[in-house]
């Protein structure tokens, strides 16, 4: 299966969520189970020789694909997941969005310093987000391998915010 299935399950919606914005909306993807079984592949084949621990995932379409990546190169799954969400003892970080603020956590016990993780979710916009979930992995100790997207808005330069770290984007719009 093919990168270009992918990107034609991929729906514009013009104006959402405020009016000049062309939203990728990757819905289309998960329901279409080539284009999703494909998509996971792409991932799996990426990291399966890579000695990670685990797929972490981005509340919350992060979560589709870091679970079926996980449970595919059978590794663990971790989330992070917006404030408040988590029973036990967490780390938070703060963040600036395109359209707004927001605040992410994570398990204190998530990671164990060194592990190899993988950060993963849908998009890739202005990076905001993933930089947050970086931060949070790091202050865990984790060893961030790579952060991973299916669709990456190159024109916004996400990239650029998360330092160091490798990206993983095999759609960049």
């Amino acid at each position: 299966m093919s990168i270009e299935h992918i990107v034609s399950a991929i729906r514009d919606v013009p104006d959402f969520p405020k009016p000049g914005i062309v939203f990728k909306d990757i819905t289309p993807v998960l329901s279409d189970p080539v284009a999703f079984k494909a998509s996971i592949d792409v991932f799996a084949d990426r990291y399966r020789d890579q000695n990670i621990a685990s797929m972490v995932g981005i509340d919350a379409r992060g979560f589709i694909f870091g679970a079926a990546v996980a449970d595919r190169l059978g590794i663990g799954f971790i989330p992070i997941r917006k404030k408040g969400k988590l029973p036990s003892k967490s780390r938070e970080v703060s963040y600036d969005l395109e359209y707004g603020s927001a605040t992410i956590e994570i398990h204190e016990d998530a990671v164990q310093p060194g592990q190899r993780v993988v950060l993963i979710d849908d998009l890739l916009a202005t990076g905001g987000t993933a930089a947050a979930g970086i931060e949070l992995l790091q202050g865990l100790e984790a060893e961030v391998v790579e952060a991973a997207f299916l669709v990456e808005l190159g024109f916004l330069d996400g990239r650029r915010k998360l330092g160091d770290t490798a990206v993983f984007s095999p759609i960049i719009f």
